[in-house]
């Protein structure tokens, strides 16, 4: 049935007409898969903390927290979390104790090294329907999407 709102076309039957639907069905899937082919004891944002700190040993958790787009709290945990399995080490800095200085263990880093070949058979199976240039395409589009920050409640 096609359906017109607002001066648009729209082909899908609701719900599938709606971004937020599909994002949500998406991020399913990806968990899905995440955990038959990653892990089902490292979230993605976990692996998303891990493969930050490689790139920036020493960053606070705001740093994280920013880079990653997580809240304070939520930040704490996953560092208290990968801390106590000895993935990351939390230091107060030299210069400011209010700022906690993080970085990878060995055996953090040892543990992001095996994730990370895991990690590309998660995008190879969410994307492997798509052409490299469609991989692209929607890669730009959803860091447009996550870009715009015009919502009141943008997080």
């Amino acid at each position: 049935m096609v359906v017109t709102r607002q001066n648009e076309l729209v082909t899908e039957p609701e719900p599938l007409n709606y971004t937020g639907y599909l994002v949500r069905r998406s991020q399913q899937r990806h968990v899905a898969v995440w955990q038959r082919e990653v892990s089902g004891s490292i979230s993605s944002v976990q692996f998303g903390v891990l493969a930050v700190l490689a790139r920036r040993p020493g960053a606070s958790q705001r740093e994280l927290g920013d880079e990653l787009d997580l809240d304070r709290s939520t930040i704490a945990d996953l560092v208290a979390r990968l801390q106590r399995n000895g993935l990351l080490r939390r230091e107060r800095h030299g210069a400011d104790r209010r700022r906690n200085a993080l970085e990878l263990t060995e055996e953090g880093r040892s543990e992001l090294e095996r994730l990370r070949p895991r990690v590309d058979l998660v995008e190879r199976a969410l994307t492997d329907g798509l052409g490299e240039r469609d991989r692209e395409e929607l890669r730009r589009l959803l860091h447009r999407l996550l870009a715009d920050r015009s919502s009141p409640d943008a997080v």
